[in-house]
């Protein structure tokens, strides 16, 4: 077992006692995202050269699932954390030491929705925006925002490619404003609030190029970064939907209907119910791991991932958080008039896995990307 791994556990034991304290808290309390931080969680994606794990992507899925599992606000935390400091070897050298490899400790979290508006000041950009869905950023030293640039009368400019210039601008915790409004229904305890910025100096190179080439040509780098992020996710959503089977198998063990005779473990549905369930999670499972090792072949072999293994990656993550979804509603259904107190795991499950269907990065219209590829079409969106 690495050290990783370990730590993972502990803190997925830890997670899951105090979830119902997470919950009310609605974000990450500062000790457990503490040692998260220093157990190797948000650096996991991180350049060894930097003082990171730079793990094999297949590890970072699984140990989403197993904080997913846990609780799955921790587990999403653990998401955004980790993926944000992925743009670590996608920043020039100098910022990446500053803000990673000078501080081990530091998180990170971010929103790559373009929802900034950046103007060129001498070395430095003067940014202004707000950004939903912050999630993590009360825990965060450096939160980053999309930032579309614009020209001095608010016009956007066209990057090298000849699209609209997007780039993510990275910000010191004490500059950014948290609005306190994450008052929601699931994936409560994330601490998702509003973030926003007021005419703030960005040093021009303390940007990244949203889509672009990491600076670093290792295997890791070589996935794109959306790709990581969808697979992320749909990990989550998998540990939550693990748990919600683990939950009602021990419910229908010892619960009797009202008014029946036979345990719910003994009646046919339920049977039906967990058989399906427990064969759609390892089933989208083993989907994910198959494309993430298609894909770190290519990458390992020294090559950019295709079209191909790019579409790939994003067709499991939305799969395997839809089979999810399906899992988890088989669980709590089955689970009849227990599943619905607030102190059933199962309500939580349901909740949370339903909010975690909200991200772009595994929205049913993916299947229509990734639909256009198996036709021979262009893709017409970014992998």
């Amino acid at each position: 077992m690495s050290a990783l791994e370990a730590a993972v556990g502990d803190i997925a034991r830890e997670a899951r006692d105090r979830a119902a304290d997470i919950e009310a808290a609605r974000s990450l309390p500062d000790d457990l995202a503490l040692t998260m931080a220093r157990g190797g969680v948000f650096r996991a994606l991180v350049p060894e050269c930097f003082g990171g794990l730079e793990v094999h992507p297949g590890t970072f899925a699984r140990m989403l699932e197993s904080l997913g599992h846990a609780d799955g606000a921790t587990g999403w935390c653990a998401m955004i954390g980790s993926t944000t400091a992925l743009l670590s070897a996608s920043l020039p050298e100098h910022w990446a030491r500053t803000i990673y490899g000078d501080h081990p400790d530091a998180i990170t979290s971010g929103v790559t929705a373009p929802m900034g508006r950046a103007v060129s000041a001498g070395d430095s950009w003067q940014v202004s925006g707000r950004w939903p869905f912050g999630s993590a950023s009360r825990n965060s030293a450096w939160i980053c925002g999309g930032c579309l640039i614009v020209d001095a009368d608010g016009e956007p400019v066209a990057g090298p490619n000849g699209a609209p210039d997007v780039q993510l601008m990275f910000f010191p915790r004490a500059e950014v404003t948290i609005h306190d409004n994450w008052h929601v229904c699931g994936l409560r305890g994330t601490g998702s609030s509003d973030i926003e910025v007021s005419g703030v100096e960005v040093p021009k190179d303390r940007t990244v190029v949203l889509g672009g080439r990491a600076r670093m040509d290792r295997p890791l780098y070589r996935f794109p970064t959306l790709g990581l992020l969808a697979i992320g996710v749909a990990s989550v959503a998998l540990g939550i939907a693990r748990r919600a089977v683990d939950e009602l198998v021990d419910l229908a063990g010892g619960k009797v209907p009202t008014g029946g005779r036979r345990s719910l473990a003994q009646r046919a549905t339920v049977q039906a119910d967990i058989g399906r369930a427990d064969a759609a999670l390892k089933s989208a499972a083993a989907y994910i791991h198959a494309a993430i090792d298609g894909a770190w072949d290519v990458a390992a072999g020294g090559q950019r991932l295709g079209v191909e293994h790019k579409t790939e990656l994003r067709a499991a993550a939305v799969h395997a958080t839809w089979a999810a979804v399906d899992a988890v509603d088989r669980a709590y259904h089955a689970g009849g008039g227990s599943a619905i107190y607030a102190s059933s795991p199962l309500q939580r499950c349901f909740r949370d896995v339903h909010v975690a269907t909200q991200h772009i990065m595994v929205a049913q219209p993916i299947f229509e990307l990734t639909g256009r590829v198996r036709l021979g079409l262009e893709p017409g969106g970014l992998l």
